[in-house]
């Protein structure tokens, strides 16, 4: 099994022992021997070559040749770092900010993507710019995620480019220009990130800092999609379900829904379980739609959990079950889907699943009309008119 190495960058080499240890590391690690390659790396770091060192925590960081154990990761990172290693600088911030081997610490991780950053590693500079936008271990300042991001864009870091999309889209630090922001996104998606692409199609989708054209909106999302981003397949999907910049064609939209689903886009799945629930581009098939809808649900997306409280609601797929259909009711309702809290308040108004309380239902129909629904209004107003 391949042993993930981070960054792996080189550096300038001096004095022959020196640069013997460093070659025979990673002439070793290209031959896939890493109980060869790990003595010659210690053995690098120990005549301080910063390479030798990052490599010697790369070992047990990964933990699939040494037991991984983040105190030598840490021990050695912060020796390449000092040897001004931006690679490790870069992964010192990212332990502390996700809090391995040492303590949650932002600051700390900030000081680490600053120093990464100021030795070109662009991924230091481009987590410093979220950083700032974020307000995450130091003060909000757009202005200097808008610096961080350009180093990061300037060093072909396609995230950086995006970032900076972002700040112009929403004019955030800058003064907002959908023009400047889609120049970006197309920097972005140049250098394969796709949420760059992603961004890029929505730009053609709607027409903002170029001529609307849904052709075009459909090709960026299919290069989102090819680069795994959700949220390109999902759009992708969609352009194939309406006949938006393509011929419809929903066979070709489930399978991109799909695909958003296997990425964990809880969007996607619930397209999905639409698509068997209706029959539209596959069999119609209440208990695939069921197993969909579960899995959005799981996912936090709202209608995935009405749709599969509404299942158990009419028995579609499964046994009717008016309690259970309410369990998936409410977490709609928490996930802040109006529908969701208007079918909750008709379980309580009608005793379905729950024990008949007025007051109770007419809490859900407020809620579910602070959400947008308009039953969820019609209802409130009804109770309203009626003293309850």
């Amino acid at each position: 099994m391949k042993i993930k190495f981070l960054m792996l960058i080189p550096v300038l080499l001096s004095g022959t022992v020196y640069a013997d240890a460093i070659d025979e590391c990673k002439d070793y690690l290209e031959k896939e021997e890493y109980s060869k390659a790990l003595p010659h790396c210690l053995d690098a770091c120990s005549m301080n070559d910063g390479l030798g060192c990052a490599l010697s925590g790369n070992f047990y960081y990964s933990g699939q040749y040494e037991r991984q154990d983040y105190g030598k990761v840490i021990t050695y990172w912060e020796k390449a770092c000092s040897l001004n290693h931006g690679g490790a600088c870069f992964g010192l911030g990212i332990l502390y900010q996700d809090g391995q081997g040492a303590g949650q610490d932002y600051s700390q991780a900030n000081t680490y993507y600053e120093k990464a950053c100021s030795l070109n590693y662009s991924g230091g500079c481009l987590n410093l710019g979220n950083s700032y936008f974020n307000g995450q271990g130091v003060k909000q300042d757009y202005s200097k995620a808008i610096t961080y991001y350009g180093k990061a864009c300037s060093l072909s870091d396609g995230a950086g480019c995006h970032g900076l999309g972002i700040s112009y889209y929403h004019g955030k630090g800058i003064k907002q220009d959908y023009s400047q922001a889609t120049s970006f996104f197309e920097k972005s998606c140049s250098l394969n990130y796709g949420t760059g692409c992603f961004n890029l199609g929505m730009s053609y989708a709607k027409g903002q800092g170029v001529r609307q054209d849904d052709i075009q909106a459909k090709n960026y999302y299919e290069k989102a999609c090819i680069l795994n981003d959700s949220s390109g397949c999902l759009n992708l999907g969609g352009s194939y379900y309406d006949g938006k910049g393509v011929k419809q064609d929903y066979i070709q939209a489930n399978t991109f829904f799909e695909k958003a689903c296997s990425l964990n886009d809880g969007k996607g799945c619930l397209n999905l379980g639409i698509s068997y629930a209706k029959g539209q581009g596959v069999r119609q098939d209440d208990i695939q739609a069921k197993i969909y809808y579960e899995k959005a649900c799981s996912l936090n997306n709202g209608g995935g959990c009405l749709n599969l409280g509404s299942l158990y609601y009419n028995g579609k797929g499964v046994t009717q079950d008016y309690v259970r259909a309410n369990t998936f009711f409410e977490k709609a309702c928490n996930l802040k889907n109006g529908a969701g809290c208007s079918n909750m308040g008709n379980s309580y108004r009608n005793g379905k699943g729950v024990k008949h309380n007025q007051t109770t239902a007419k809490e859900y129909f407020r809620k579910a009309c602070d959400y947008g629904s308009q039953k969820g209004c019609d209802n409130y107003r009804e109770l309203n008119e009626q003293g309850s």
